[in-house]
This record gives C-alpha cells, sequence and structure tokens, in this order.
C-alpha cells in the first residue's frame, strides 16, 4: 500500500511476511523506493539513486548506534534502489503537540537527540515535527533522506533554524518555548558554549535572509 509519493521517492507499508517470505510478529514494514527521473542520462540516474539509497542507510545506521531513536535496517536493495525498515508506530509529534501542547520531557529529548545527532557529525537536513514520532514516550526520528554526514558549524545551524522556522509555522502559538526547551535539552547533550555558537550562527544566517530578501 503506498503511503506517499514524493519527488525523489515513493513510500510503501507492506507486511513483514510479504517481503521476506516469512512471519515476525505480524510486523509491518516501511519501503522506500527511489523514483526513476527521466529527464536524467539511464547511467548517471542509476548512479545518483544508489548513492543516495546508500547514505540515507548508512546515517539512520549511524544514527541508531548513536543512540538516536530510529527505524531498524531489515534490507538495502540496490538494484531497485529501495530501503525496507521499521515500521514505527505511534502518533506524529506534529498531531500530539496540536492535540496535547507541551510536556517538557518530550521537546527536551527532541534537544537531546538533535545534540547526539550532531556530535556524532550527523546533519538531518528536514527536523520538523512531521518526522518525529511519539511510541511510548520515545522519539523516533524518521526520514532522514536529505541527511549528510557533516561537522560543519554552519550546517549544524541551518538544520536547527530550519527546526525553528517549521515550529513558527506549525506551532506558532507554542513555538518559542518549545524551541527553548530543545535547546536546554541540546545543550544537555553538547554544552552551553556549542549552543551559543549554534545561536549565534543562526543569527548570522537570518541575517543573510532577511538581506537577500531586501534585494
Amino acid at each position: 500500500m503506498i503511503l506517499k509519493k514524493g519527488a525523489e521517492a515513493d513510500i510503501y507499508l507492506e507486511d513483514f511476511k510479504d517481503i521476506f517470505g516469512f512471519e515476525f510478529f505480524n510486523e509491518k514494514v516501511i519501503i522506500k523506493k527511489r523514483v526513476k527521473k527521466s529527464y536524467r542520462i539511464p547511467a548517471i540516474d542509476d548512479n545518483i539513486r544508489e548513492y543516495r539509497t546508500i547514505k540515507e542507510a548508512k546515517i539512520i545506521n549511524k544514527a541508531k548506534v548513536s543512540g538516536i531513536y530510529s527505524p531498524a535496517l531489515y534490507l538495502v536493495d540496490l538494484k531497485d534502489k529501495k530501503i525496507v525498515m521499521e515500521y514505527v508506530q505511534g502518533l506524529r509529534l506534529k498531531e500530539h503537540l496540536l492535540s496535547n501542547g507541551i510536556d517538557k520531557e518530550i521537546p527536551l529529548e527532541i534537544g537531546r537527540s538533535i545534540g547526539r545527532l550532531h556530535k556524532a557529525g550527523i546533519v538531518h537536513g528536514d527536523l520538523t515535527t512531521s518526522n518525529m514520532i511519539l511510541n511510548e514516550g520515545k522519539v523516533y526520528f524518521i526520514d532522514f533522506g536529505l541527511s549528510e554526514d557533516s561537522e560543519e558549524i554552519e550546517k549544524q545551524g541551518i538544520d536547527i533554524h530550519l527546526l525553528r522556522q517549521a515550529l513558527e509555522s506549525t506551532h506558532y502559538d507554542v513555538s518559542e518555548e518549545l524551541f527553548k526547551i530543545i535547546l536546554e535539552g541540546y545543550s544537555q547533550i553538547v554544552g552551553e558554549e556549542k549552543k551559543k555558537e549554534i545561536l549565534l550562527r543562526i543569527e548570522q544566517i537570518e541575517k543573510r535572509g532577511r538581506y537577500r530578501k531586501r534585494d
């Protein structure tokens, strides 16, 4: 069953037994399959999709090793350019926050998780509450399609800057409080000095953005 058609990949929800041929606790799986692009030369398209499939799988695994709740990988199929992974059941954090408001421990854990990602040299690239799932009190991070390995303060700053923009767009009435608590959790992992460095970089990023808009 297709869940989502994206610009780069299609997402399917299937039964574990239908993919692997045996029962595994009635578990369902997510299949992320990168779609062909007709405007690219076939050989180049094939290489790009293979590279992105490998990169995403490696980063998901690296995130899990670094202590981030993320889907378990079951299969990386380079022929069909697809990843088969655990289906994380639960409620998207977006819906949870809209329905239940702020429970301080949840944004704290978001901040700690982002801190662990950055400490491990991972930039998520699409930090929104739609890409976080609440499952039994744990915050799972999903959709690492735009992620990359990087320890650059600029890219980490952009990561958190985009999160703040997403909060202001989706949770505008509580975005300031949410962001403050997330930063508190972030600093628990990376330290207060790194948090200040990130905030300074975000300020610079925002100034550049305002300057470009005036132009």
